[in-house]
């Protein structure tokens, strides 16, 4: 075992603990070259991909990697903004945002870093933690922005984590957050959404909460990222006080010609629209930030076959983003996990106190 050299730091360093957001990641530009490097290190991930390699390897180098980047690329183009990349922009703001509102509760720089990955692109995981190691973090909270645990997902960021603590001579102490699906913060935030769209711009006949797909024999094989969906939607729509034929839960994003997990959105919204509903809200709870299955797959596509279908009015409803409730979400779950570590943690219970009464006033006022 060859073990990565450490980094020179001077005697008497100060330990540090630190905060690792990660997202799923996006192409450094909207073209086919940008694309094909994505796309082949996001589809080689067996956790995405179970197909056995032997089989995978030919169609994803002799097929997929030259005709899928030019089409994906045209989709990203339409969805780009002047800053760059929607989820880039997004995750980087959430994790500066996401410091700020730790130092408000005494959680500062240095003793406490907050810093974003992607799982596939840049900057990547292994290069973030480098720079935490560098900077004497020897405590890292790996926090991804996946509400619901799927093997896919979550489990890909740990995988990924774990290959590079592997190398590490030294290595910092570790811990992972699998899943928040239910967590009061993330809930709230997500009715906030919904409640200040609906102030703005009117509420639809239905609220169609819209998340990403698996293939279905996934649910079979043990992953909980199904039920974990159907519970924060529930949650949801009690939060909101809808009624069971007010909401529904579909799922997007399907790839290749499997069964996956079911109603699927697209064809969900062609049948409301077919049989007499006229205005739909969608959204989209288990992405944290606008990206192209958001931006590009709901507000684009889906939008066009609703209408197309004889639907008068589609909304949708924006991700989560830089929303004030999300971040304070986002800060108290961390610190909940990063109780115990040698940093001055406010207490838990007086955390959740005062954001109680901080939705008791903003309900008051």
């Amino acid at each position: 075992m060859r073990f990565r050299p450490e980094p020179a730091l001077p005697h008497g360093t100060p330990e540090r603990t630190a905060v690792l957001l990660v997202n799923l990641g996006t192409p450094d530009a909207p073209t086919a070259a940008a694309l094909r490097r994505y796309l082949s290190q996001f589809l080689s991930d067996p956790r995405v991909v179970g197909v056995p390699r032997l089989v995978w390897w030919p169609l994803l180098h002799g097929v997929i990697l030259n005709t899928r980047p030019a089409k994906s690329a045209a989709k990203y183009a339409s969805i780009w903004m002047p800053e760059g990349s929607p989820l880039a922009h997004w995750t980087a703001k959430q994790a500066t945002l996401l410091q700020g509102y730790l130092g408000e509760r005494g959680l500062r720089p240095p003793a406490l870093l907050v810093r974003h990955a992607m799982r596939y692109g840049n900057p990547s995981i292994a290069s973030v933690l480098d720079e935490l190691k560098a900077a004497h973090a020897t405590r890292i909270l790996v926090l991804p922005l996946y509400p619901q645990y799927a093997a896919a997902t979550t489990a890909s960021v740990n995988d990924e984590v774990m290959a590079w603590q592997h190398a590490q001579r030294r290595q910092p102490e570790l811990r992972f957050v699998n899943h928040y699906h239910d967590d009061a913060g993330y809930i709230d935030a997500l009715a906030a959404r919904v409640r200040a769209h609906w102030m703005q711009e009117g509420r639809g006949d239905k609220l169609v909460l819209s998340f990403h797909g698996l293939p279905a024999r996934s649910l079979a094989l043990g992953d909980p990222y199904h039920c974990e969906c159907h519970k924060t939607a529930r949650l949801l729509a009690e939060r909101l006080g809808l009624a069971k034929d007010e909401w529904l839960v579909t799922f997007q994003s399907r790839f290749g010609k499997a069964r996956w997990l079911e109603p699927y959105t697209e064809p969900t919204l062609v049948a409301l629209a077919r049989q007499g509903t006229t205005r739909v809200d969608v959204m989209c709870p288990g992405f944290t930030a606008d990206c192209l299955e958001t931006l590009e797959e709901i507000a684009q596509e889906a939008r066009a076959a609703f209408l197309g279908a004889g639907g008068r009015g589609f909304a949708y409803i924006p991700a989560l983003n830089d929303q004030h409730e999300w971040i304070a979400a986002l800060a108290a779950l961390a610190i909940r996990h990063l109780q115990g570590w040698e940093i001055a943690v406010p207490d838990a219970a007086a955390l959740e106190a005062q954001r109680l009464r901080a939705l008791a006033l903003g309900a008051k006022t």
